[in-house]
């Protein structure tokens, strides 16, 4: 056996799954923990306005959004494993940048823009599209559920230890603790390094160009519909993962239960995203999507009804976390069912802008309302009211492979 084919053959589907679970680990945990150093650091840097840090992570999710469809269709093309290091290297780069910003413009480039574009390329489209390549179909689900739930393992670990840096340490030692774990995105990054990322295609099936695919995607009403949806998760769960414990210090719970709840959220996730993964395949992804929007919902309701007592945010965040990162498989595995894989990480990317537009919108409008009228009711409602109608968007989903794909599916 040449040395060639070994390389090749030690890069199994499990191992893939492995180095992009550890990837996303890495990457949404040390995301979840700017939500705990950011009262901190506004008080340091700004006087205690909420309202400029919430700008720059709110940039974070719109630079994130914008870049991850460009990542995503370089990867698509020409491998993951580049586009993975790069985003190592400036996630590093914006943490440290952001421990010697002095201004909100220092604060907006190294959270907002740098961290930013390093999500797009070490976050789910880019990982969840690498990985549905790997395994075969009837597994995908599965393992996108694996995946998913590697980014709530971060929030179980990295968030308590983020807080214990910042209660002993202070903010800016914890920023550069989490720079050095997230520095090993880069070693992991070569795990994923393939030499041809694309879909083959059958002799039935025509090549389909960039552009092709693109305007083929956004023609597509369900599509549509599922883009649609996905913002509204962003605007839910990005708003929660970044003022919820600041909204829970604001309402006098235990600074510990306010840190708590985000790596609880965390730790139900674990076994939410792994059950709907599983469901996705035994049961149309639509609907299970209908169904997490609408309980999500329903659990926001009966929070914000009820008094802000320990029992009542421990029994919100376990609720949450069932519900949290769900959506991830199931949306990524209707992308491919529909469209296939050829350019399953561009086009989940685009899925992915409005998931971050949602976010943009829904940190730092919660900022701002919070400066304004010392709480985040208006945004928690709004939310509310959002995953209802997500749920109803996903319901008249076309979720059937189009015509043209049929050949590349069935590889």
């Amino acid at each position: 056996m040449s040395t060639s084919d070994i390389t090749k053959n030690w890069r199994t589907p499990f191992v893939i799954l492995m180095a992009g679970t550890a990837i996303v680990f890495l990457s949404l945990g040390a995301r979840m923990t700017f939500g705990l150093w950011m009262p901190d650091a506004s008080t340091d840097l700004f006087g205690g306005q909420i309202e400029i840090l919430s700008l720059s992570i709110a940039l974070q999710s719109l630079f994130w959004g914008i870049g991850t469809p460009i990542a995503g269709n370089i990867a698509d093309k020409y491998g993951t494993g580049r586009v993975i290091a790069a985003a190592g290297i400036l996630y590093t780069a914006g943490l440290l940048l952001m421990t010697v910003s002095t201004s909100p413009i220092m604060a907006h480039l190294s959270i907002g823009v740098f961290t930013g574009f390093a999500m797009s390329g070490a976050m789910f489209p880019i990982i969840l599209s690498a990985i549905s390549r790997a395994v075969s179909p009837e597994k995908r689900d599965f393992y996108l559920g694996i995946a998913s739930a590697g980014g709530s393992s971060g929030q179980v670990i990295v968030i308590p230890l983020g807080q214990f840096f910042i209660d002993t340490q202070g903010w800016v030692v914890s920023l550069y603790i989490t720079a050095i774990m997230t520095m090993l995105i880069v070693p992991l990054a070569f795990v994923m390094i393939r030499k041809n990322a694309g879909e083959k295609v059958t002799a039935v099936v025509p090549p389909q160009g960039t552009g092709e695919a693109i305007r083929e995607a956004f023609t597509h009403r369900g599509y549509v519909l599922l883009t649609s949806g996905y913002f509204v998760c962003g605007l839910q769960t990005m708003f929660i993962g970044t003022h919820f414990p600041n909204m829970l210090r604001n309402l006098q719970v235990d600074g510990t239960i306010a840190a708590m709840s985000l790596s609880l959220i965390g730790a139900f996730n674990i076994v939410g995203t792994f059950a709907w993964g599983a469901a996705g395949g035994k049961y149309r992804q639509k609907f299970l999507l209908c169904w997490l929007y609408s309980l999500r919902s329903l659990v926001m309701v009966a929070f914000i009804m009820l008094p802000p007592t320990t029992i009542n945010v421990v029994v919100f965040s376990a609720g949450m976390g069932l519900l949290w990162l769900g959506t991830v498989p199931l949306t990524g595995s209707i992308v491919a069912r529909v469209f296939g894989l050829r350019y399953m990480g561009m086009l989940f990317g685009f899925c992915f802008v409005a998931h971050q537009l949602g976010s943009f919108i829904g940190i730092y409008a919660a900022g701002y309302f919070f400066d304004l009228v010392g709480n985040y009711n208006a945004v928690w409602w709004a939310a509310i009211i959002m995953g209802f109608v997500a749920s109803l968007m996903n319901y008249p989903i076309n979720d059937k492979p189009i015509n043209r794909q049929v050949g590349a599916l069935s590889n």
